[in-house]
């Protein structure tokens, strides 16, 4: 049986995040898609309006429920939106072995709004998850994690507070 574990942000557009992640998994032959949700975003096809953070405690609890039910044969992490979710993701993932593990750290949306929070990114990726094998589909992304991003007239500017649940 073919199992995956999606743990990334929810996209309401559908384009991007959880959402995306599950499709892609079906499509490719995964019979159980799961998911652990990191943060619920308002966004479309323009830009994110706002980011709701899950805290760590419930993230691990989703991560705990799925490991202790039906164990996924891999595992892709997608967003992840600070350093404290990053830590409880490589404990919990560490905790059950996890093995399989693709990290692709969406940082910058495609429409160019920051997704991380600058402790999330200056988190050391190869302490963060265990045998994580690095890929990113996502040029903007990529190039945020090799330089700082700055504040942009008429990108960053706009940018919503993030809220934790």
């Amino acid at each position: 049986m073919k199992t995956a574990l999606s743990i990334a942000g929810s996209d309401c557009s559908g384009g991007a995040g959880i959402q995306a992640d599950l499709k892609t998994m079906t499509l490719n032959g995964v019979l159980f898609a799961m998911s652990a949700v990191t943060a619920l975003t308002a966004q479309n096809t323009t830009g994110v309006s706002g980011i709701l953070e899950l805290s760590p405690a419930f993230l691990a609890q989703q991560i705990d429920a799925v490991f202790s039910d039906i164990r996924p044969d891999a595992v892709k992490i997608g967003m992840v939106s600070s350093a404290p979710l990053i830590a409880t993701i490589a404990e919990r993932l560490r905790f059950y072995q996890a093995r399989h593990i693709v990290v692709d750290p969406v940082m910058v949306a495609t429409s160019g709004s920051r997704l991380m929070e600058t402790d999330a990114v200056r988190s050391p990726a190869g302490a963060a998850v265990p045998a994580g094998r690095g890929h990113h589909p996502q040029p903007a992304g990529g190039r945020s994690a090799l330089r700082p991003s700055h504040p942009q007239p008429g990108r960053d500017a706009g940018r919503r507070p993030r809220h934790r649940v």
